[in-house]
């Protein structure tokens, strides 16, 4: 049963080594995402599943301990998921067969890295854009009956058309959907987030759709209430992070 969530945006710009001099713009956000995983934490749970967008390369599940790098976005930092910063640093020679963690799952691991993660043992699961909102639901119900106490760690970014410097441009749908899915993750809202426009998202470069629609089958039935600690679009990218228990 899903008994807390955390839902916090995904650029790798969250992490200061590859904002270098940009770092303090995102200063706020690092901070709730900060107290978003406290709620986690708080929660005491049995198993956290961090959820989060990925491509073909990095769907499925990543087991705790993962490997993720960050030298595609030109700085020589790896994190492990589910370690804490200094066991990162230590593991960071040991390149290990596994699967490469995709860019939200190691942003995901270096939130849970300086935050000391240590409460419950973890996984990945890395998500498509096209997976339907349906299967998406069902992935989520079936993560929630995995433990007794479950926690989700969910990754994503809103629309990315907010501005004319937007990696998407500028399209004046984005700022109404981004309002809406604030919102709903605002207020636990989990009908809403079923009812997320699938393919309105996907024109809208909206990463976090199917991750919070995994996150609206786990907490289907479970009677969460949600806060909004952050919401804002730099760079023309919305951002929310918020938290459920």
């Amino acid at each position: 049963m899903l008994v807390a969530a955390a839902v916090c945006p995904c650029p790798p710009l969250l992490v200061p080594e590859v904002a270098a001099g940009a770092a303090p713009e995102l200063d706020a956000a690092r901070a709730a995402c900060t107290d978003a995983i406290g709620v986690l934490a708080a929660a005491r749970p049995d198993r956290l599943v961090v959820v989060g967008p990925a491509e073909q390369a990095g769907r499925g599940l990543h087991p705790q301990g993962a490997r993720g790098s960050f030298r595609a976005f030109g700085v020589d930092l790896d994190v492990r998921l589910g370690l804490a910063e200094a066991q990162a640093e230590a593991d960071a020679s040991d390149e290990g067969p596994e699967r490469e963690l995709p860019p939200s799952l190691a942003v995901a691991a270096w939130l849970l890295g300086r935050t000391r993660w240590s409460t419950a043992p973890l996984e990945g699961l890395g998500v498509g854009e096209p997976l339907a909102a349906e299967r998406c639901i069902q992935v989520g119900g079936d993560i929630a009956a995995r433990a007794d106490r479950v926690a989700l760690l969910v990754m994503g970014d809103a629309s990315a058309c907010r501005t004319l410097k937007a990696p998407g441009y500028l399209d004046e749908r984005a700022a109404g959907f981004d309002a809406a899915v604030g919102r709903a993750l605002g207020e636990a809202d989990v009908a809403a987030l079923k009812a997320l426009d699938a393919e309105l998202a996907y024109e809208l470069k909206a990463a976090g759709r199917a991750p919070w629609q995994v996150l609206a089958g786990a907490a289907d039935g479970a009677g969460l209430s949600g806060e909004l600690l952050y919401e804002d679009a730099p760079y023309g990218v919305g951002y929310v992070v918020a938290a459920w228990s």
